[in-house]
């Protein structure tokens, strides 16, 4: 997920620059060889046979992002209960507001600690994420019998599983350079694509995105000329028609934008509005309430998602989406919690236990089965390994799910990325100061 701008419209603050991240890091990861506590007991659900693993959720579920994250959280919640008789474990996650605040997130780190959860998820914002990885990396060594661990489904700051990588942090979603390498190798091969136009939320997450955007088309696409590169005020636009004016006078002949949720909307409706039609690439697309406004449009403005899942999905995802959407009415877009539930099933049973560092040395170099292919959790840096694509906004065969948000649309996958086609490099070298 992108990160949340709290207060908004402000950033979180990029991760390069903070303060005090080098002695978390330490912390952290002198923790990871403090003696653990006597092995934890696998509690059995109640008359189910199946152990059972509580998760404390944390995420914003009041607030200007609080529909992505009470979406984010029943996906977690469907998807444990669909999958629990599959993957032969029983997983309780409760909810646990941080308003998209760094600060509320570690309240709520105390409470869920205190209230006995030792798996923590959260996704919305890499500078929550930081917040909670150095809480974390404080409390762990200090109370080894409590210790928690934090499974990341969305937060894509590549310096989480880098620079200020920590043994207590996994993260379950290809990252910001993943995914924009796929994207610039997708555009790099389009016909006569020479002029781009950068439009992003003047906050982290999109200076962020226009940054990696230009290094990786700098290594991989030379020929890409960006023809303007602005920042707005993060969700304070009510009309976006001045930026697709400049867009059309640039000559750009696609837009690229990390924009989400209403901003992005703004974006579509402004291009819509005066008949433009150059292609958008974009990470955000399939969230609530875009594609009904992409259907007003039909296929007229071609859009572009990369992400690791689509509308269309491989068997048996499809048909987790499709009881989904029939139990919620919604599309299922949080792909992750799919691979989150089989990841930390597959190491509750083999480690035998829900004890938090037993799971993560289980999860360290696992192979399992994600939702869209064979997944590796990196070692060295947790980060998962995974397949990427670049899907497109199309009308859907029948057959297929009725389309995202029931239009008679989707995101069709056009091209799929192995995972050794855009893994980064291995930045996390442990005992760094």
């Amino acid at each position: 997920m992108p990160e949340q701008p709290h207060p908004p419209p402000g950033p979180t603050g990029a991760l390069s620059g903070q303060r005090g991240r080098r002695r978390w890091l330490a912390a952290g990861l002198a923790g990871s060889a403090v003696a653990l506590a006597p092995r934890a007991l696998v509690h059995a659900g109640q008359g189910s046979g199946m152990p059972t693993l509580r998760i404390a959720f944390i995420d914003p579920l009041s607030g200007p992002a609080a529909d992505i994250g009470r979406h984010s959280l029943r996906s977690w919640q469907f998807v444990a209960e669909h999958l629990q008789t599959v993957v032969g474990v029983r997983f309780r996650i409760a909810g646990f507001d941080n308003r998209g605040s760094p600060q509320e997130s570690v309240n709520a780190l105390k409470v869920a600690i205190d209230q006995g959860f030792r798996c923590i998820v959260q996704g919305n914002g890499s500078g929550v994420t930081a917040a909670l990885i150095e809480a974390i990396g404080r409390h762990n060594p200090m109370r080894p019998d409590r210790a928690v661990m934090l499974i990341n489904y969305a937060a894509m700051d590549p310096a989480l599983t880098a620079e200020y990588c920590s043994p207590w942090h996994v993260r379950i979603d290809a990252d910001t350079s993943m995914k924009m390498r796929a994207m610039i190798r997708h555009m790099a091969a389009q016909p006569g694509l020479q002029r781009v136009y950068l439009l992003n939320q003047n906050y982290a997450h999109g200076q962020q995105f226009a940054r990696y955007f230009r290094q990786e088309a700098a290594r991989e696409a030379p020929g890409l000329q960006v023809v303007g590169d602005e920042l707005h005020p993060a969700f304070a636009l009510q009309d976006f028609g001045l930026y697709a004016q400049r867009m059309a006078a640039s000559g750009a002949q696609a837009v690229v934008t990390g924009n989400w949720g209403a901003d992005l909307q703004g974006l579509i409706r402004a291009m819509q509005a005066q008949s433009l039609s150059q292609p958008i690439w974009s990470y955000y697309a399939m969230q609530p309430g875009t594609p009904q406004l992409l259907a007003r449009s039909g296929e007229r403005l071609p859009v572009y998602v990369v992400a690791t899942g689509a509308t269309v999905l491989p068997e048996p995802a499809a048909g987790i989406a499709r009881a989904f959407r029939q139990q919620h009415g919604e599309d299922l877009v949080v792909h992750a919690s799919i691979d989150g539930v089989r990841a930390l099933a597959q190491a509750v049973r083999q480690s035998g236990s829900v004890e938090p560092g037993r799971l993560l040395a289980a999860l360290a170099g696992m192979r399992f089965d994600g939702f869209n292919g064979t997944a590796l959790l990196r070692a060295q840096d947790r980060q998962l390994l995974t397949r990427v694509c670049v899907s497109r906004w199309a009308r859907m065969d029948a057959g297929d799910l009725p389309g995202a948000e029931a239009t008679g649309f989707g995101f069709v996958p056009v091209q799929w990325f192995e995972p050794e086609q855009i893994a980064p490099a291995v930045g996390c070298v442990p005992g760094r100061s």
